[in-house]
């Protein structure tokens, strides 16, 4: 594999993003209404009930509104495709994230690609955008129905269990083997992202975040403890690379470990610390696929087409379109964020530097002219019309779309896949379960319980 070259950084690399001037009372008055209590109390909103939370703003602020939520600052939520198609198709130079990204900083850190400013994000969005598409994206599809299979064949059958984890299971074993490669993955690193997982999930911690702010979480000792390990295997296993010279792998720890600066150099360990984490933290893929179980078995008339035509060997046409309708109605994330680097003319508002803007994933799936029936699970929808580019964005949009967004499409689709094969599924619970904050997506509130029993036809095909 050819070693990649990043262009040199500039002498702010691993220092705070450039301050941006604060803004002043006349510009505060431009900024759309929102709502008029404290910031600590929208805080508490935010983080206890979001969903309903932004469902309320809407109904009474439009389709623009402000939200000023203590720790992390003002949103200007956008709710109309048009708005958030001038965000998406702004020039790249005008807008930034790493001031606006304060919830995922602490824990992916500043260098992850996911909070690189320009023009070093292009740069880093390059490198690694080829692990995700074309040929290696092939080259998993074999892999990832392999890990499913061995992974189901450990669930207990015709009893109750929490489906959200074993997805995690196979979701962290999958991404394990896209990172190290199939044959080198570090030991123990699967037992510390457990524990770094189980920590980030603590209900206990969750309800802190409102009052002590996402930056409390980096100065817990209790953090620490946690993501220290991670922090030094995978950084070990890097330095084992160059040291040895096994930097030749095709996959992305081995191309991480030989890319190289403009000057040379190679990438520093706060760089692939960052890398690292961003990518060993794919939570809200395992989230998804508890909920297209969930959304399946309260719909059997769904789950039985689907079934069929995973049977007749069209694995692409109804199965695509589950995977798009989950992420309509089920999206990992609610918003998504960035902050003006010039004014900009949104909604009759003239917002000025500075401003995050914030395209809202959870409410443009929901508008009723985009989507009839939007609460009514119907991937027919997808099938009838293609995803819109400004009104389905689930992984973002612009230059800053999330450069995994086929990994994890495919990684559903070959899931969902495995799993029908092999087994049947039955839901424990007579109601929907409801979204519930986790560390980084919105998971099933009963952890997606389901009961599996072995499916006849699976046994008597491989007989």
């Amino acid at each position: 594999m050819d070693c990649a070259q990043l262009p040199t950084p500039g002498p702010l690399v691993g220092a705070q993003p450039t301050q941006v001037p604060r803004l002043s009372r006349a510009h505060k008055t431009e900024l759309p209404d929102g709502p008029g209590m404290p910031s600590a109390l929208q805080a508490i909103g935010w983080s206890r009930r979001p969903l309903p939370f932004l469902e309320r703003c809407q109904r009474r602020y439009g389709d623009i509104f402000t939200l000023r939520i203590r720790h992390i600052g003002n949103w200007v939520v956008l709710a109309d495709p048009e708005h958030i198609k001038q965000v998406f198709t702004a020039e790249p130079e005008a807008l930034g994230v790493g001031v606006a990204n304060t919830l995922l900083g602490p824990l992916l850190g500043d260098r992850s690609v996911m909070l690189l400013e320009e023009p070093e994000h292009m740069s880093r969005r390059r490198l690694m955008l080829p692990q995700f598409h074309g040929e290696r994206m092939e080259s998993y599809t074999r892999m990832i129905d392999e890990v499913a299979r061995d992974a189901i064949r450990a669930w207990p059958l015709d009893e109750p269990f929490e489906l959200w984890p074993r997805m995690q299971q196979i979701t962290l074993e999958v991404i394990m083997r896209v990172v190290f490669g199939e044959s080198a993955q570090p030991d123990g690193l699967r037992e510390q992202l457990d524990r770094l997982t189980e920590w980030l999930n603590s209900p206990r911690r969750l309800a802190l975040l409102p009052l002590l702010g996402p930056r409390w979480i980096v100065r817990d000792p209790s953090y620490r403890t946690v993501m220290e390990p991670v922090e030094r295997t995978v950084l070990a296993e890097i330095r084992r690379r160059r040291q040895s010279g096994s930097t030749e792998g095709e996959d992305i720890a081995s191309m991480l470990a030989c890319a190289t600066y403009g000057d040379g150099s190679p990438m520093t360990e706060k760089d692939l610390r960052d890398e690292l984490i961003t990518l060993l933290s794919d939570g809200p893929t395992a989230t998804l696929l508890a909920w297209v179980f969930e959304r399946l078995l309260r719909y059997p008339e769904k789950l039985t087409r689907l079934r069929d035509e995973i049977a007749s060997g069209d694995q692409e046409g109804y199965l695509d379109a589950v995977v798009k309708e989950t992420m309509r109605l089920c999206p990992s994330v609610p918003i998504v964020v960035r902050r003006l680097v010039k004014p900009l003319e949104l909604g009759g508002y003239t917002l000025p530097a500075g401003t995050r803007v914030a395209p809202c994933v959870h409410l443009v799936h929901r508008n009723p002219r985009v989507y009839p029936d939007p609460l009514v699970f119907r991937p027919e929808r997808f099938l009838e019309n293609p995803a819109g580019t400004y009104t389905w964005i689930p992984f973002g949009g612009g230059v800053r779309r999330c450069i995994a967004a086929s990994y994890a499409q495919l990684e559903m689709r070959r899931v969902i896949h495995t799993v029908l094969s092999e087994i049947d599924l039955t839901s424990v619970n007579v109601r929907s379960e409801r979204p519930t904050r986790s560390a980084i997506a919105f998971s099933p509130d009963q952890r997606g319980m389901v009961i599996a029993s072995r499916r006849r036809v699976a046994a008597a095909q491989r007989s």
